[in-house]
């Protein structure tokens, strides 16, 4: 931001050279010079010196030294003695000048006092009385006063002085003229003022001497109109002088910055945030007086908890009573308290833009702590999500206790000012207990937004709060006295006794603060008014001083846009905001008017005047690169709320502050105003700085960002909320990209409640969903514009307001889109109001144990690291990240009312935690000794009415008491049959254990002791593999390694099912009225009834892989199942099995499964991210129903409207699903399993393998028509086909064998006579995938990886290449010149047909690839789409195997189908994906791809570069065999080129 300070702007004459001004321009130039980056002084000096002042406080010695001189003058002397008086209040006490009498700052009488002073300051200085500094102030002109502030004084270079002179060549020859004499200093009189010409010469020259480089000199002719715009050598100067002004304006923003950026540090912005804090605490510790007791106290306690684990602790009291200053005491006084060595880390929160928000916060103190200690500093992967930073820095604080380093102490100041957490119900980056040699200091308000409220949900110990108390009434006065002495001031007698008196036993800091700053106004010689006894009323009586002296409108205006403002306002800022306030420019220019006819702006001095009154009264805060201003004490802001911001005045703050964000009077737009001199409506620019999005490319408008949806919010504009935030795609990428994603969803969060428009819950929930993609690939606009417009291009039609101007906004984008990018047409990914409510990933590996606390709305998460991470569902944050155990954590169980929990370890450990502070309460060893392989943990069960846990391994079960860890019993077992299941039977007093040979035992769950002992009698040779209890009736079913279910109970067992596989998993309703067995690919269901359990329905709920787990629904309605291959599917019991939805889970095999009310969580061993489902959608209605298909056997027509998979429940069915209704249209009957699908587009015909070997063609415009294409073996199942360019040709492929037949037109089904050619591979392994092209050439792809292209004309086999792994799929170009082929490496080959040799090899790796699922040629065969199995579809091209576009699309794709400009591609999420690849002529404008992908590797090999090098190499191996015969053999050359 470039801003002009001029203070002597737009104010009358007699203002501008008086003292206050004066003294104002010299405080404006030292900010100036603190804070530009640039230009920081520039001064226009021609041939005027200007006036001088007379000082308005000389020092007593000085002024005895002047008195002396004026004995002579009695006539000076009088009036010198008069306009001084003496002021005892100072130290020492100085002479203040008295206000004069006249309007006229400069009237003769002040004409007289200067010259007097004059005369004085030159007689004591010719006598030696005075020195010549303190003789400059009688004789130096404000100009002089000001080009020494801001260049003569300067010690290290000209820091962004220029000074530009204007000389006019032969003024001196007409110097008496009259016109001269406008331009040169005057006397009273009229004549020459010969001393102010000498001292202008004076000071010309010392700039001349000591800074030439400043200096800017342009000579003017001499003429007598020449200060006249109509003059043209005038004119050509003031041209000439504003290009030189730019000119060096942006040399020196230019050359400051090359400076910045050769001194920058790797880690700048951390050392300021610190050298920040460090500055606030030295001067807030300047003063301190009291708390000794309070210190030794808390010192004491930190020796004391220095070797152990300990509760943080917490300082409290009212705001005001001086908990910042006991804070950084505190830390100034750590080093003696724990050692000189202490790593000591202070945070005044809310004073920075990095200790605003929690992110930031914990980001800083981490890197502070790392380098600190010289640990390793957090990775980039850890700062992308809060979760991932929350466990670092848990983890951080254990490493610094366990390495012995020095005692490391952090102190967070003032919590109630980071943002989120007074918003939350939790505090998840708090430690509940820090380890030995970590120390946690926080200070908050009590009462203040509950915020120490909800810090004492998570540390509980009374005796970690200590509370801040007043001052005693001594201990005041002395905070009183040493403020004084500070501000070197000392009060009168009687004025010391009304301070006193109006402050009665007043110990409160901040209150006696707001005392000082008025007392140290007060002179000697005036008795001011008692001051207000309470701090609120000190506040009122502030702001009624400062309206008395600045204007009612004025003040309440700047306190209140202050106020008003989200996160505090710039000093520029401001004033753009008072230039566009016509209430204020009008009480301004009421006795004047402006300086411009064409522009009208508020004086700045007015503000400055203003600004040095409210003092202290105004906190500056580094944010975003601005110094905001936002209101120091809440008293205030509280007040300035109740005076100046009730009824519609709130309304009307906000809104100016909205149009100023909006930028809707800026650049160059006029707004009218018609002033009261004036009388007519004037249309006047205001000079208010633009409010772009983007500054640049890379630098966004982050104050516009931040305030302007809080200001429309508050001003009631609703509707342009919608449009300019809420429902603009500019808005959202800007924010997600400056901020990221959290920030805009926090704006959502801020604006959803006052908006009542369903779409905008819509927008967010989408943006809520993107949060994967973006974690997975950065946040880029692209990525961003994808995502939504996939999501929310569902909605478009019906929500055309909002979610349709998004959409409509994301295409206009893409139009422009520079480089390589997949456009998508229509939606494909689960759009907002789906199941899908969030994808967590973060602060742990694989997740092996999940538990929900349905009361708290908490889920228990534990991994394979051994850490339990406990998230806030609401919030979807991780709250504790709770530590502890030292082996991956088995099980999981919630109980008391959801307040606490119990986790078993491999480490032989049960740790019982509080789930609302994240303490842990106690630690049991559960191992009977310290052997590792002794056998674990593997069942838990709580019994809240006895207050004990029961835990149970392969050799024993134990009983611990819930309140003391104390153990109540152990069973041991028996080693040689070792215990397999587990029950505790609660309401029957029983623990009942079934070992590996099929002994039942039945154990008292009161006192461990046998009550009884029994075989299965039901089951023969089988070992248990699961078991679940019944509770209600006492029993406990058992699945068998054979299939078996028994239902055992103390009185015996019987045989409750045979099923045909192991029996894999068992689990009952919450009510149990229903069992749930699974076992292979299949899950049975089974209802209670007085027996024990029947079937439930009449066939099993089959999938495509193994079943790893499932869980009921809350009203018994649904079964959700996952299994292997990924997928969760829900089925509806109350429609006897029909399969309603099946879902993408993470990726990996689903191996758990808990629900929590309606919501149902899912995750993995193999993945660190869960995704958390919402089974209430189906009862809502859907933008879009999901064709639902398990298999991946898709095919498509009719350009995308139709798909078609084998019919869910029965493979020997087709389902024909109409896309556009979202509804299964019709089901082909093909007698036989479907092994594979293909369409013949242009020929309408749809191609299905069976298992059986045959292929069944159904005409597609009829479909009770069919063909038969007989195997040429009997039973023989079919692997793949593939049909030709032309559809004229189809090869089937079995394991061994390859049939190729002619297709020939005929009505209604085609003419395909016996197969024109068949041939055998002759291979032990079997054929995975196959392509045909015209002119019969096959080329088909082996388990192995082996690649053939068998030429059946001529019977022969060219053997290219081979693959690593199995071949997925083999493609060929649309001219049949090319063919591509994909594997389960990751590789893909490029092959030349005509040369029958390789092109390209392109492999493509990263941390999620697992090969390749399928790939297709472009129509005009110039890129390649490849589908890939990490769910992703990745764009190469085929001139030189270049990666040209990445997109992740969240679900395996089955196929890619090539259209005109781009492609359909069938997803197992059950959507069609339908995108435009859009590609620039140039590739100049391409971004990398992968640029953001972690540890991602695009390689490709050429064969022709390969060739090439080796035939480089063998001529160099020749001519060095040639020149040194045989001493040597030179290095073998590179033969592969790869491009990374």
């Amino acid at each position: 931001m470039f801003e002009v300070v001029d203070l002597r702007w737009g104010i009358r004459d007699t203002e501008a050279t008086d003292h206050m001004t004066t003294e104002l321009c010299l405080e404006e130039l030292d900010r100036c010079r603190k804070t530009s980056l640039g230009p920081a002084f520039v001064a226009l000096l021609g041939d005027q010196y200007g006036p001088c002042l007379a000082p308005t406080l000389i020092e007593e010695e000085e002024w005895e030294a002047l008195k002396a001189q004026l004995t002579s003058r009695p006539g000076d002397l009088e009036l010198v003695a008069h306009r001084f008086q003496r002021d005892e209040n100072t130290v020492p006490p100085t002479f203040v000048l008295r206000a004069s009498g006249t309007r006229e700052t400069h009237g003769p009488e002040d004409t007289t006092l200067t010259s007097a002073l004059r005369y004085g300051a030159q007689e004591a200085r010719r006598l030696g009385l005075i020195s010549q500094e303190q003789w400059h102030r009688y004789h130096w002109s404000v100009i002089e006063w000001e080009i020494e502030r801001g260049l003569l004084s300067l010690t290290d270079g000209d820091q962004g002085a220029t000074v530009f002179l204007r000389e006019i060549q032969d003024l001196n020859k007409h110097i008496l003229e009259d016109c001269a004499l406008k331009m040169v200093d005057r006397l009273a009189d009229g004549c020459l003022d010969t001393d102010a010409q000498n001292l202008l010469s004076s000071l010309k020259g010392r700039i001349a001497d000591t800074q030439p480089g400043v200096l800017k000199a342009h000579h003017l002719p001499w003429s007598r109109d020449l200060v006249n715009p109509k003059n043209k050598a005038h004119a050509r100067y003031l041209k000439e002088l504003g290009e030189q002004f730019v000119a060096r304006a942006n040399y020196q923003v230019l050359e400051r910055l090359r400076e910045l950026e050769a001194g920058r540090q790797e880690l700048t912005w951390l050392y300021q945030e610190i050298h920040h804090h460090l500055g606030l605490s030295a001067e807030a510790t300047r003063t301190f007086c009291g708390r000794e007791e309070l210190l030794t106290q808390v010192g004491q306690r930190l020796r004391k908890n220095d070797g152990h684990p300990h509760m943080p602790l917490v300082l409290f009291g009212p705001p005001g009573i001086g908990k910042t200053a006991l804070m950084c005491k505190l830390a100034e006084q750590m080093p003696r308290l724990l050692g000189c060595k202490t790593v000591t880390i202070l945070r005044l929160l809310g004073t920075s833009q990095m200790s605003c928000d929690a992110r930031s916060l914990l980001q800083t103190i981490c890197f502070q702590v790392c380098l600190a200690y010289g640990l390793p500093l957090p990775p980039a992967q850890v700062l992308e999500a809060h979760a991932r930073v929350v466990q670092f820095f848990h983890t951080l604080l254990h490493t610094v206790s366990c390495r012995n380093f020095e005692s490391l102490v952090i102190l967070l100041d003032s919590v109630d000012d980071v943002d989120s957490i007074h918003r939350a119900r939790r505090v998840p980056w708090l430690p509940p207990k820090c380890p030995s040699r970590v120390h946690f200091i926080l200070s908050a308000c009590s009462g203040q937004r509950g915020v120490l409220d909800t810090v004492k949900q998570m540390i509980t110990d009374p005796e970690s709060y200590w509370e801040v108390k007043p001052l005693s009434s001594n201990q005041g006065q002395e905070m009183i006295q040493l403020l004084l002495a500070a501000s070197k001031r000392t009060l009168s007698p009687g004025q010391r006794d009304l301070l006193w008196a109006s402050l009665p036993e007043c110990g409160h800091p901040g209150r006696l603060r707001l005392a000082f700053e008025e007392a140290r106004k007060w002179a000697s010689f005036t008795m001011p008014a008692p001051l207000a006894s309470t701090a609120k009323e000190a506040m009122h009586q502030l702001c009624a001083r400062l309206e008395q002296t600045h204007g009612q409108l004025l003040v309440a205006r700047v306190l209140g846009y202050i106020v008003s403002s989200r996160y505090g306002l710039s000093e520029a800022e401001l004033k753009d905001v008072l230039s566009l306030d016509d209430d204020v420019l009008q009480a301004v220019y009421q006795d004047w008017t402006p300086p411009s006819k064409e522009l009208l702006r508020f004086p700045p001095l007015l503000w400055v005047r203003l600004r040095r009154d409210l003092g202290n009264c105004l906190a500056r805060r580094p944010v975003d690169g601005f110094t905001l201003l936002a209101i120091t004490h809440r008293q205030l802001a509280e007040v300035v709320r109740e005076r100046y911001l009730s009824g519609p005045e709130k309304a009307k703050r906000h809104g100016a502050l909205a149009d100023f964000f909006l930028g809707a009077w800026s650049q160059g737009t006029k707004k009218l105003i018609t002033l009261p001199l004036v009388g007519k409506p004037l249309n006047l620019d205001r000079k208010v700085a633009p409010q772009p999005l983007w500054f640049s490319d890379t630098v966004a408008n982050l104050r516009k960002l931040k305030e302007l949806p809080h200001h429309l919010l508050h001003s009631g504009r609703i509707e342009e909320l919608k449009q300019e935030v809420l429902g603009s795609m500019n808005w959202i990428s800007c924010r997600s990209i400056s901020g990221g994603i959290e920030s805009l969803l926090d704006d959502f969060d801020l604006c959803a409640p006052h908006v009542d428009c369903p779409e905008v819950g819509l927008v967010r929930e989408a943006l809520q969903l993107c949060r994967l993609a973006v974690e997975l690939q950065g946040m880029e606009k692209s990525i961003l514009y994808t995502e939504l417009l996939a999501r929310l291009h569902f909605f478009a039609t019906s929500h055309p307001a909002l979610v349709g101007q998004l959409c409509q906004q994301a295409q206009s984008w893409f139009l422009v889109c520079p480089h390589p990018v997949l456009v998508p047409l229509g939606g494909f990914l689960q759009p907002p109001g789906g199941p899908l409510q969030a994808t967590l990933t973060g602060c742990h590996k694989g997740i092996t144990a999940m538990a929900w606390s349905l009361e708290e709305k908490l889920l228990v998460v534990g991994t394979q690291d051994g850490i339990l991470a406990v998230w806030d569902m609401e919030e979807k944050q991780v709250i504790h990240i709770l530590t502890g155990h030292t082996g991956e954590v088995k099980c999981v169980k919630v109980f008391a009312q959801g307040t606490l929990a119990i986790s078993a370890s491999k480490d032989h450990t049960l740790r019982l935690w509080n789930l609302l502070s994240g303490q842990e309460k106690f630690t049991i060893w559960d191992a009977g000794s310290k052997d590792p392989t002794e056998p674990q943990i593997w069942s838990l069960h709580v019994d809240e009415a006895k207050k004990v846990v029961y835990s149970a391994s392969r050799s024993k079960v134990s009983a611990w008491n819930l309140e003391t860890a104390e153990l109540v019993f152990r069973i041991p077992g028996d080693a040689s049959d070792p215990w397999m299941c587990m029950a505790a039977l609660a309401s029957w007093a029983t623990l009942l254990t079934v070992s590996k040979g099929g002994v039942v035992t039945l154990w008292s769950s009161a006192t461990g002791k046998a009550q009884g002992k029994q075989h299965l009698s039901s089951i023969k040779e089988e070992t248990p593999t699961c078991a679940v209890s019944v509770q209600k009736p006492g029993k406990m079913v058992i699945g068998f390694s054979k299939g078996s279910m028994s239902l055992v109970s103390s009185k015996g067992d019987s045989l409750l099912e045979k099923l045909p596989e192991a029996v894999g998993f068992l689990v009952v309703s919450e009510d149990e009225s229903l069992l749930a067995a699974g076992f292979g690919r299949s899950v049975r269901i089974f209802l209670a009834d007085s027996q024990g359990f029947h079937h439930f329905m009449a066939t099993d709920l089959e999938h495509e892989d193994i079943v790893e787990t499932a869980v009921f629904g809350p009203e018994n309605n649904l079964i959700v199942t996952g299994s292997r291959d990924t997928l969760i599917q829900i089925w509806s019991l109350s429609e006897q099995g029909t399969l309603l939805d099946i879902l993408e889970g993470v990726g990996a095999p689903v191996s758990l499964l808990a629900r929590g009310g309606a919501l149902v969580a899912s995750a993995s061993q193999q993945s660190s991210s869960f995704k958390v489902w919402d089974l209430t959608y189906a009862q809502k209605p859907r933008a879009s129903a999901p064709f639902l298909d398990r298999t991946g056997l898709t095919a498509v027509s009719h350009n995308g409207s139709y798909v078609y998979f084998p019919k869910i429940g029965d493979k020997n069915k087709v389902t024909v699903w109409d896309l556009a209704e979202g509804e299964e249209q019709d089901a082909l009957d093909t007698s036989n399993e479907v092994r594979c699908l293909e369409v013949a587009e242009q020929a309408k015909l749809l191609f299905t393998g069976l298992i059986s070997g045959i292929v069944l063609v159904f005409p597609l415009n009829s479909r009770q028509d069919v063909l038969c294409i007989p195997p040429p073996e009997a039973r023989k199942a079919i692997n793949c086909m593939a049909l030709s360019k032309d559809e004229e040709h189809l090869a089937i492929a079995y394991d061994s064998i390859v049939l190729v037949l002619d297709i020939s037109p005929g009505d209604p089904c085609p003419v395909i006579d016996g197969p024109t050619y068949t041939f055998y591979t002759q291979l032990p392994e079997t054929i995975s995938s196959v392509a045909i092209l015209a002119d019969y050439r096959v080329i088909y792809g082996m388990t192995n990886g082996d690649l053939f292209l068998y030429d059946c004309a001529n019977s022969k086999v060219f053997p290219l290449e081979a693959h690593r792994s199995l071949v997925t799929c083999v493609e060929v170009s649309h001219k049949e010149q090319l063919a591509v082929s994909g594997s389960e490496e990751a590789l893909l080959c490029l092959w030349d047909l005509q040369a029958c040799k390789e092109r390209f090899e392109i492999s493509y790796m990263n941390s999620f690839c697992r090969g390749v699922q399928c790939a297709c040629f472009s129509k005009n065969d110039k890129y390649v789409y490849a589908g890939l199995k990490d769910r992703s579809i990745i764009v190469l091209s085929v001139l030189d195997g270049t990666l040209l576009a990445v997109q992740f699309v969240h679900a395996l794709v089955n196929r890619i189908i090539p259209t005109d400009n781009g492609f359909i591609a069938p997803t197992r999420h059950g959507y069609l994906i339908r995108e435009r690849f859009q590609c620039p002529s140039s590739r100049a404008s391409q971004q990398e791809p992968l640029k953001n992908f972690r540890k991602a590797v695009w390689m490709i090999k050429s064969r022709k570069r390969e060739e090439l090098a080796a035939a480089a190499g063998a001529l160099q191996d020749a001519e060095s065999r040639s020149a040194q015969g045989n001493e040597c053999k030179s290095n073998k050359r590179s033969q592969v080129c790869l491009i990374v």
